[in-house]
């Protein structure tokens, strides 16, 4: 489970540039990133008063999901690409604990593969809010796309979203791509809901 490709925009543009590693601010998001704030940033929240918090601080998505797709990392704005990490069955609040590759572990508490994490020093931890439900921009960048990131029942009702998954930084700190992702799950199940 790693960090495969990271992004950023400073202004909101769909698709988010590449880059090699990416500061995450707690309490924020990604630093230099327009969705980076305390309260919403996505254009389409704006218009709410008060503004309401921002469970959108981070964006991740598996690169299997995007490799289905024909998409490229930070295509569909997303700031974190990871591989070998199921996201879209991560129960709300799970905690994503990014480390150096070949460490032991970190944080506090123990993750899912057993690793104790409070032998580590400070990492960046992100916390799962929900899904990222799938927006119209995606049939801007590319027609018909959209429906790839919605799963239909029998009777064509959405049943499931595949767009990622949207966090809030807990812990700041730098995430490089090659870094590895330890999942740590609370204690009871809470199923991902758009947010």
């Amino acid at each position: 489970m790693s960090v495969h490709a990271l992004a950023l925009s400073p202004t909101h543009e769909f698709t988010k540039q590449p880059v090699s590693r990416l500061t995450l601010l707690a309490g924020l998001g990604v630093q230099g990133d327009c969705h980076a704030g305390a309260t919403v940033q996505h254009r389409s929240r704006l218009h709410i008063q008060p503004p309401p918090p921002n469970l959108r601080q981070v964006h991740l998505i598996p690169k299997e999901i995007l490799d289905e797709c024909g998409v490229e990392p930070g295509q569909l704005g997303e700031n974190v690409t990871t591989v070998g990490v199921d996201l879209l069955a991560l129960g709300r609040g799970t905690r994503l604990h990014f480390l150096p590759s070949g460490s032991s572990s970190s944080g506090s508490g123990s993750g899912d593969d057993g690793l104790d994490l409070t032998i580590q020093k400070p990492h960046a931890v992100v916390v799962v809010q929900g899904l990222r439900n799938p927006c119209p921009q995606i049939d801007k960048f590319r027609a018909g796309l959209k429906e790839r990131f919605i799963v239909r029942d029998e009777e064509r009702r959405i049943v499931g979203r595949r767009a990622g998954v949207m966090g809030t930084v807990e812990v700041g700190g730098e995430v490089s791509v090659g870094m590895r992702i330890v999942v740590e799950s609370r204690g009871v199940f809470e199923a991902l809901g758009c947010v």
